[in-house]
């Protein structure tokens, strides 16, 4: 596998560390408020990584964790007249149910910082040790970014730029404007643990320095988190851990690319703020996490209602394909006949190509193309009078079937048994489009009795009207049906 170092800014073969062994750390939320549609990007493209690399064989422990204790949540506690572990306790709930909706896996271990404040000072004081950090009277600790020789090298920073930018707050006791906070002395009213500096908490930077050490060897191998991440919070978890242990923090670092709403940078100032909340209210879970792997993982992606509209369609046209290859191969008697060579060579081939998509830096944009050729194959089979009723084309239809499950378990898409995405679809478009079920069954009453009666231009003017509502008539044989677009 290929994978891209945002350390090295170059596709690197991906080794791990120990034969068979993948190490791995993505930083979590901080918990203070709802997901929004970046959080859901960040997760489904390191659940895809973790995915991908146990389907190849490796065995991963994959570590992420929660920040459950901040700025932004004790503010928040305040402005609610709450409390801050309550604050954190309701938004990583929040968390897990916004997840489990899109079919995000547990991590292995899911450590909270308030969990590690031991760690966290054992690691100050390395610092303070090594004079790559020092302690204010107040009691702060803030850690000397120009004694970490590299410093910028992750986010591809000058040093000297950034002092440009730099300067100390009324009230900091910093020595430079670069230096950054490793604990922050306590304030009134905020919570606090004891330390050798005073009663405070950590910063934020400090936490995952200390979490990951704890859980993964030294270096371990995949550091993940979106692109926003990579300055200053990893640039940070950099240099504090490897001036403290002296050695390599990081093998490769990966960072997924930003979201943007209407090509607009998110913010709740712009009120173009996006939860996964919202989002779920008028979607199903799969239609966004289809519209979340449909681009490269380091791409920017430009969230819209056009955009996610396309991929509701193009999952529903994968899962009629599956939807008619099941019922095909579960009920047809059989003949010989053989398969077009051009078939067979492009569905021997694919499997290949689909491996090889996402061997090369996760890409899943690639991987998707590939499914919509298979699904191109199967319905060439089933719309070929001879080839459906062959035993080659059964064959290739029921290999096709098991690879849009197994593919399906590495992106997780396809999951869902077919009939069942489809009546929820249907669902989720009625209430979305806030279709009137009552007024088409009224019609389609009408239909029926007009096409009876013969009477076909008032049944061609029901069926205009409800097309124009964005309903779908189709005769079948088990009646008039009717589908949302």
């Amino acid at each position: 596998m290929q994978i891209y170092n945002t350390l090295t800014r170059k596709k690197e073969e991906f080794v791990p560390l120990n034969p068979g062994k993948v190490s791995m750390y993505v930083c979590g939320i901080t918990a203070y408020d709802y997901c929004h549609i970046g959080h859901a990007r960040s997760a489904v493209v390191f659940d895809v990584l973790v995915r991908y690399l146990r389907y190849t064989g490796l065995d991963v422990t994959f570590v992420r964790n929660f920040t459950d204790v901040d700025d932004k949540i004790i503010n928040r506690a305040n402005r609610e007249g709450s409390d801050w572990t309550t604050i954190a306790e309701t938004y990583i709930g929040a968390f897990y149910e916004d997840m489990d909706r899109l079919g995000i896996l547990r991590a292995d271990i899911e450590p909270k910082a308030t969990e590690h404040i031991p760690e966290m000072i054992t690691l100050c004081e390395t610092l303070i040790a090594k004079d790559h950090a020092y302690a204010t009277p107040s009691g702060d600790v803030y850690f000397r970014v120009r004694s970490y020789d590299g410093y910028g090298r992750l986010s591809g920073r000058n040093i000297e730029d950034l002092v440009s930018g730099a300067r100390i707050e009324p009230g900091e006791e910093k020595e430079d404007p670069l230096d950054f906070a490793l604990w922050k002395g306590a304030k009134p009213g905020e919570p606090s643990w004891p330390s050798p500096w005073g009663p405070g908490r950590p910063g934020w930077h400090i936490e995952c320095s200390a979490m990951s050490e704890r859980y993964l060897p030294l270096p371990f191998d995949i550091h993940g988190g979106g692109q926003d991440l990579s300055f200053p919070h990893h640039e940070n978890e950099l240099a504090q851990t490897e001036a403290a242990t002296g050695g390599k923090f990081v093998r490769y670092w990966v960072h997924n690319g930003f979201v943007q709403i209407n090509s607009e940078k998110m913010s709740k100032s712009l009120n173009n703020f996006v939860t996964i909340r919202d989002i779920l209210a008028n979607y199903l879970p799969e239609v966004l996490r289809f519209f979340l792997i449909s681009k490269h993982y380091r791409s920017p992606l430009d969230y819209t209602a056009d955009a996610l509209d396309e991929s509701e369609r193009a999952l529903k046209r994968i899962y009629l394909t599956k939807a008619a290859a099941e019922a095909h191969v579960a009920g047809t008697t059989w003949t010989a006949a053989a398969l077009p060579a051009e078939i067979i060579v492009e569905s021997t081939a694919l499997e290949a190509k689909w491996d090889e998509a996402m061997a090369d830096d996760l890409n899943t944009a690639a991987a998707l193309g590939h499914v919509f050729v298979l699904m191109k194959i199967v319905n060439r089979i089933l719309e070929d009078k001879v080839l459906k009723k062959s035993e080659a084309g059964r064959d290739l239809i029921r290999h096709a079937l098991k690879l849009f499950e197994r593919w399906g378990e590495v992106l997780g898409i396809f999951l869902m048994p077919s009939a069942e995405f489809l009546t929820r679809l249907k669902e989720s478009r009625v209430v979305r489009k806030q279709i009137d079920t009552a007024l088409i069954a009224e019609r389609l009453q009408e239909r029926q009795e007009a096409r009876k009666a013969k009477d076909f231009t008032r049944s061609d003017a029901i069926r205009d009207e409800l097309l124009a509502m964005g309903v779908t008539l189709q005769d079948t044989a088990a009646g008039m049906q009717w589908d949302v677009e």
